[in-house]
């Protein structure tokens, strides 16, 4: 708990988040129309008469965006509300042609839950699911077209989102992030949401209040629209200095909407936010209350994938893995599917090693990710294969990872055609050692005296054999070489 107080002038403050995450729902046409969501289109390609709110238009609900979002709640641990109705929430914004948007306010579709989120280097934490509901998303306003006129694209007016509402039971910066990635990964586990940051698809508003340790909630900002979780983190961390500082000089914190400049590194005031912001609520006269049967929901929960949580305790309990290895190998899935067709019929842990510190630290480096990774899973497998049989050694599997890397190609392939085997020939191993032993009598008396010495021996044959010398044969025939 310690560790996640915040010290400031007059002593420790706890900071207490919750978040608001909107998800964008993976489906081909939009909550309540037929247009299509696809990404990157022309500037109103997208656009159906319902989307543009044409007079006499009228919403039909999508039965798939309703579908992904019980496969959503379920995968939070959440309750399935077979009743639920859609509202409109009244306000004006330029690029929501209605007037309202319709969304859903005392009778979401999805109810309480809650997600278990790993923490490195600490305890797991949970936390609470207030709810998941459907809206429609607005357009977008584009203010860098023209020197004194806004433009409006509606392609994301009408687009299904869920909004997963936390409850308050974030205790920092770190947590924050690692929730929002556990959520990230669900929701791509199950194919219900893409969660690309990059194009706003997975996107955050953040609730961020201060108080004493122990004391009342303070009074909370919310940060709108955070598009990235290190930019998440980073704005929790300023927010929470900003209130703190205030109230330390004996001021008070006003309930207001937020924007987060990561350039400049600061939250700046958006709109003040009264007690409760009056969206005049009403039930939308042209949608029906949405009614659910049981055995439908019953239905998609036994479709569901295998999901992170178990995942990661198969990983540990049937294949023997590390907790920490299982953690990284199962937080994206497609990571897991390619750790799984690597590792297949062969060593679990040496597939672990090979995919999470050769392929990730090589992919990290030249920053790219696990789909464009120019090394597959099958040639991870094949290299594994080769180490498995004692026709490579472990060094020489690395350059053949790299030529596979840079060159493609079968690995078993390319050891045989470029001589990479590894020499398994007692005779020809002991002349090496032979070679080496007589070039150096001091380092023979040496190693006689101080045996850890016999690795620099080691070192020396397999530095002769070009690194193909079995290890193990040179070990064994130096020890009774060198008599330790």
């Amino acid at each position: 708990m310690s560790n996640k107080l915040i010290r400031g002038e007059t002593g420790d403050w706890e900071v207490v988040v919750g978040m608001e995450i909107h998800a964008q729902v993976a489906s081909n046409a939009k909550l309540f129309s037929g247009a299509a969501t696809a990404f990157g289109a022309a500037p109103n390609a997208h656009v159906s008469l319902v989307d543009a709110a044409m007079p006499g238009m009228l919403p039909v609900i999508n039965a798939e965006c309703v579908r992904q979002a019980v496969r959503s709640g379920l995968g939070l641990n959440a309750k399935i509300n077979l009743k639920s109705v859609f509202d409109r929430k009244n306000y004006f914004y330029p690029d929501l042609p209605q007037g309202y948007q319709i969304s859903q306010y005392k009778s979401p579709i999805v109810g309480e839950g809650e997600v278990a989120v790993e923490m490195e280097g600490g305890e797991p934490i949970t936390v609470g699911i207030e709810r998941l509901h459907l809206e429609q998303d607005a357009g977008k306003s584009l203010h860098d077209q023209h020197p004194d006129s806004s433009y409006v694209d509606l392609n994301r007016s009408g687009v299904a989102l869920m909004e997963i509402v936390s409850k308050p039971d974030i205790r920092s910066s770190e947590e924050a992030k690692a929730f929002v990635a556990k959520v990230r990964s669900i929701l791509r586990y199950l194919g219900t949401c893409d969660g690309d940051m990059e194009k706003g698809n997975l996107r955050a508003d953040v609730n961020v209040s201060v108080r004493k340790p122990g004391a009342p909630y303070g009074t909370r900002c919310e940060i709108k629209n955070v598009n990235s979780i290190r930019f998440i983190g980073q704005a929790i961390e300023v927010e929470a200095r900003r209130q703190i500082e205030i109230l330390e000089e004996g001021g008070a914190i006003d309930q207001e909407t937020r924007l987060f400049d990561p350039d400049r590194g600061e939250t700046r005031s958006m709109r003040s936010k009264e007690e409760a912001h009056d969206y005049r609520y009403f039930p939308d006269p042209d949608l029906l209350p949405l009614e659910l049967k049981q055995e439908d929901v019953d239905a998609l929960r036994a479709a569901l994938p295998e999901l992170p949580d178990q995942k990661r305790t198969r990983f540990v309990s049937s294949l023997g893995l590390s907790p920490y290895d299982a953690s990284v190998l199962t937080a994206e899935r497609e990571t897991a599917d390619f750790f799984e067709r690597a590792a297949q019929g062969r060593d679990a842990k040496l597939a672990a090693n090979w995919v999470i510190n050769e392929l990730f630290g090589r992919l990290n480096r030249e920053g790219k990710d696990i789909a464009s990774s120019p090394v597959s899973a099958e040639q991870i497998g094949a290299i594994l294969d080769l180490i498995g049989k004692g026709t490579i050694s472990s060094k020489i599997a690395k350059d053949v990872f790299e030529i596979v890397w840079t060159e493609g190609g079968d690995p078993a392939a390319i050891v045989e055609t470029r001589g990479l085997k590894q020499v398994t020939d007692l005779g020809a191993i002991e002349k090496a050692i032979d070679d080496v032993i007589a070039a150096n009598p001091e380092k023979v008396a040496q190693a006689r005296e101080k045996p850890q010495l016999a690795g620099w021996f080691v070192g020396q044959v397999m530095k002769a054999s070009g690194g193909k010398a079995n290890p193990q044969a040179v070990n064994d025939l130096l020890k009774t070489k060198l008599g330790l």
